[in-house]
This record gives structure tokens, sequence and C-alpha cells, in this order.
């Protein structure tokens, strides 16, 4: 079986700042029409490995190659396939939303009109405001926009659904749906988990600068041994008393994993109706008083907590 085409290929990637090192040897395959989320803490490595994708930095050591081409010998050439959309765009407060996207329009060799990227991302009545005027979300709704202008075949995407509102986040949603169904591929960073379980087709997460899994999300959800999460409180949240209650549930039926967090304890089960009534019945054993209890189906959400101890928003 060949290996399929790639859009993004890099072995032993690293980058040192001094006595810091960001990435640290980090290997990453992103598919040609495939939407690859990265997902990472802060400080992990994320943000770094993705501007050095995007000829923006310089690695210490390691290879890159971006559909092919390496950033040293063919720079002019990879700036005419990729769309950026930055976390933060600052784009001039004066010129208008049409006027910003002709000027982007201006700087490739081929690409949609204005007006179609106008409509892509729903800012018609906005396109004679200048952008000192737009709103947050419409202002993020703009730098995508920039972003597709080019019709790019890679397409770099750094959290750009942050501060919109859930009808705006579904529209953009679309419009990366229909970029990688019409054969785009898309690397995306973000902090919502329900957006890289409905956008990417596999993810890979960062943790001091390595990855430490990767997979489809059904795959890392899967990983975690059981398709629910219980989240019981208790009238304390002394750490010691967590830990030892954590690790009395482990042998209770139907726990696979049981972890002390922050003021409660977090249990990965596999037969619902079977792990509760245990669960219960040792908390009542320990002398222990039930505060709060609830359940929810896993998420990445709980597969990032579970393998870097900490929620990806922290």
């Amino acid at each position: 079986m060949h290996e399929p085409e790639l859009a993004v290929r890099c072995r032993g990637l690293v980058k040192r700042y001094a006595d810091v090192t960001a990435v640290d040897g980090l290997d990453l395959d992103v598919r040609r029409g495939e939407c690859f989320g990265l997902l990472g803490p802060n400080g992990a490595g994320k943000t770094t490995t993705v501007e050095i994708l995007e000829g923006l930095l310089e690695p210490t050591s390691g290879e890159v190659e971006i559909l092919g081409r390496r950033w040293k010998t063919d720079e002019a050439w990879l700036r005419q396939q990729l769309g950026v959309s930055l976390q933060e765009t600052f784009l001039p407060e004066r010129l208008t939303v049409r006027e910003i996207l002709a000027l982007f329009r201006s700087l490739f060799e081929r690409g949609r009109d204005v007006d179609s990227a106008i409509d892509l991302v729903a800012l018609r009545e906005k396109e004679h405001a200048r952008y000192a005027a737009l709103s947050g979300g419409q202002r993020q709704r703009l730098a995508v926009a920039c972003a597709l202008v080019g019709e790019p075949k890679l397409l770099f995407l750094d959290e750009p659904t942050t501060g919109l509102d859930p009808q705006s986040r579904r529209m953009l949603w679309e419009v990366v749906l229909a970029f990688k169904k019409q054969g785009g591929s898309v690397v995306l960073t973000t902090h919502y988990m329900d957006e890289a379980e409905r956008l990417c087709d596999r993810v890979g997460v960062v943790d001091h600068g390595k990855m430490i899994a990767l997979g489809t999300p059904k795959e890392l959800i899967d990983s975690l041994g059981g398709s629910q999460i219980v989240e019981i409180t208790l009238a304390t949240d002394a750490e010691e008393t967590l830990a030892a209650v954590a690790a009395a549930l482990r042998s209770a039926p139907g726990v696979q994993h049981a972890r002390a967090q922050v003021g409660r304890v977090v249990l990965t089960v596999t037969e619902l109706h079977v792990a509760l009534p245990a669960v219960l019945a040792e908390l009542r054993t320990r002398g222990q008083d039930l505060t709060n209890l609830s359940t929810h189906h896993a998420t990445l959400e709980d597969v990032f907590v579970t393998l870097t101890g900490r929620a990806l928003r922290e």
C-alpha cells in the first residue's frame, strides 16, 4: 500500500530558544484532503510548530516539507498555495471589508473574486464598513475570508472561531468542510473540543514539544477504555482524601480508570448501571459525603485531560 500524498511532512522538528526547547523532535504528517487538528495546552509548542510550517519561523533542526516543497528553495511558490488565518489579525482600520479583500486578492496569481469571498463568510451587509467598525466576530470572519481569497491548497487556521457566537461558529465550520470537500487540506488549532470532533479527520495532541497522541477523534476517545465519564464532588476537597478515594474506586466493577483532579474525582466507566451502585457503596463504606455527581459521554476534552493532566483552556 502506497503512503498517501502528504500536504505536510516534518521529521525530527526541533526549535530551541536559548535554554528552552519549544519543539522537541516532532514528527508530523498531514494528508492531502484532510483536516488535521493540532491540540495542546499553552506552552506545549503547537503555535511554534504551526509558525514553522507556515514559513514564519526557522526550525533549529529537522525536515519540513509543505505540499512536497521546502521553504528554503520554493518560498515564492508556497506563498501562492497557502492560506493563513492567525489567532490575532490586525488589518488597516480605515479600509473597508471590500477593500481589504481586494488587497489580499491582488497578492495571488489566482483566486476567487471579492464578492464570492464576502458571501463565503456572510459579510455582505458589512462590505462597505471600515475595519475599525467591525465587531470581534466580524473581524475573525474577515480574516478567514482573507485566508481563502487566494484559493489555497493548504489552509492554516489558528483558533478561527474564538469569540464567535454559536451561529457564526457553525457557519465557519461549513466553510471549512466545503473547502475540504473540494480537495483542500487544513491544519487547525482550536480550544473547542466539539469543533475538533466535528471538523478533524485526525487529531494530534502536543505537550512539552512532543506528539503524545495521534489518531481519529473516535480512536482517541476509545483509547480511554470507557464510553462514559463520571465526575464526583465530595464534601471534602482535601487532595489526600480525593487521591485515596480515586485509588479505591479503580477496582470497582465497571470502572476502567479513576483519577483525582482539583476538587473532584473523575472516573472512566464502561457500564454506567454497574459502576454507579458500586461507586456509591464504596463512598458510603469510606464515610464520604457526596455533594454532586454528573455523567457524560467521553469526549476529546476527557482524552486531553487524561493525557496532559489539565484542561485545554488552562
